[in-house]
């Protein structure tokens, strides 16, 4: 019988529910088992973690032409988890080591904070863009590759990144296909407007090779035979097999702002990147 309540309730008693009601449904049924089943404690990146007795890690090598000795960077990892879904991969500390112990204080110094910032916890990625902007006062270098490095710190950043995105803390900027068909259409369309231009070169260089009697003679006796053309071969491929060791880009590229590669080229009017993409024309 239903009782219509018209007064304030003040309190309440439940009777005759000594045993449990199963619940109506099976999604009801598990929310009812959740609680005694998920005992598991998922363990975050803080500083007061202990450090285990063994690390994995990765040692990078920095070849420098500012130092006459290599840098050699060791990244240690920590797993949180292992053996569960939230397994996971964090930078514990970091050491740098060289023969060069001109450097020494600020290395040591360096270390020690960007290891205390690991430690830490939280979102560490941000050392990335901090240790990219800084720029040696006295210039800096090209890497293998054509990549323009500001300073040692700044490869220094450039490491990190790549062992952040190996471990799976940051997501590579990589190319989609379309850009990727789009930089090889370019490539592939530059190589053929050079080689357009060094076969013109070459036949006007045998044209020039048909003078006979003492007017050539005359001619080609001041040339010496470092600065001959032989037929068939160009200063492109010279300058390119000479700057093999700045990448695989054309010679004569200037660098990309926005992927600091020299691999910026004139194509069609407009410079073009065949590193990234970029081009000044959008």
């Amino acid at each position: 019988m239903t009782t219509r309540i018209n007064k304030k309730i003040k309190g309440y008693q439940v009777l005759g529910n000594e045993t449990k009601a199963a619940p109506e449904t099976p999604a009801a049924a598990t929310q009812a088992a959740a609680p005694e089943a998920s005992e598991f404690k998922v363990i975050q990146m803080h500083e007061k973690l202990e450090r285990p007795e063994i690390l994995i890690g990765c040692t990078y090598k920095i070849k420098s032409p500012l130092f006459e000795h290599a840098l050699y960077v060791t990244v240690n990892d920590i797993v949180l988890n292992a053996g569960t879904e939230f397994e996971m991969r964090r930078p514990f500390e970091i050491f740098i080591n060289s023969k060069n112990m001109d450097h020494f204080q600020w290395i040591v110094a360096l270390t020690r904070i960007m290891s205390a910032v690991f430690r830490k916890g939280g979102d560490v990625t941000f050392l990335v863009e901090e240790l990219k902007a800084v720029f040696d006062p006295r210039g800096g270098y090209f890497k293998a590759g054509g990549v323009y490095m500001p300073s040692i710190v700044a490869e220094l950043g450039n490491i990190i990144e790549t062992h952040l995105t190996m471990i799976g803390l940051l997501k590579g900027a990589e190319l989609s296909e379309a850009q990727k068909q789009l930089i090889a259409e370019k490539r592939a369309a530059y190589e053929r407007k050079g080689a357009k231009k060094n076969s013109e070169i070459s036949t006007a260089g045998e044209m020039g090779g048909a003078m006979v009697g003492e007017e050539a003679e005359n001619y080609a006796a001041p040339q010496s035979s470092s600065s001959r053309r032989r037929p068939g071969s160009t200063e492109s491929g010279e300058a390119a097999e000479a700057s093999s060791d700045a990448g695989a880009f054309p010679p004569g590229a200037m660098m990309c702002g926005k992927c600091n590669t020299q691999a910026l080229v004139l194509l069609d009017g407009c410079q073009t990147c065949l590193n990234c993409g970029y081009s000044k024309c959008g």
